[in-house]
């Protein structure tokens, strides 16, 4: 993915999903099948014990996989809906400071795309990592998406 084009998928992303930006994520790299984003640590973000709230994590994740979405299958979203079907979801560590997502698509997308053009609803993970700034892994995440074909 070129650079001007990674820029117009992460200032589409932000200007589409406003709790991205509430929590203030951020991106650090974006190409083809890998988003890595960023939360800050603030104590808006914490649980009662001090450690980053599940909900912040999990939002962090999902929104990495979200990245890869639109930059991976943007050229299909006139065609199809892309939706999120299940995720499970591993809390490893007490998660503190800033953490960061990565996020690696689980199949090849001309994969993904042969069965969206032979009429069929793709199903794909996209895995997800979570770490504290140190590299420490605190959290694992596994998103299901789909490619909804529009019906006509």
């Amino acid at each position: 993915m070129n650079a001007e084009t990674a820029e117009m998928v992460k200032s589409g992303f932000l200007a589409a999903v406003p709790f991205a930006r509430t929590l203030g994520l951020s991106f650090e790299e974006l190409d083809f099948g890998r988003a890595v984003m960023t939360l800050p640590d603030t104590p808006e973000h914490h649980n009662h014990i001090g450690g980053a709230h599940a909900g912040a994590m999990f939002t962090l994740a999902e929104s990495a996989s979200g990245a890869i979405i639109i930059g991976t299958f943007g050229d299909t979203m006139d065609r199809a809906l892309p939706l999120p079907t299940r995720s499970e979801i591993h809390f490893l560590k007490m998660a503190t400071g800033d953490m960061t997502a990565e996020a690696v698509l689980g199949r090849p997308r001309s994969e993904i795309i042969a069965e969206l053009d032979g009429g069929r609803r793709p199903e794909f993970p996209i895995d997800v990592e979570i770490r504290m700034a140190d590299g420490t892994v605190t959290g694992r995440m596994t998103i299901v998406w789909t490619l909804k074909p529009n019906r006509k």
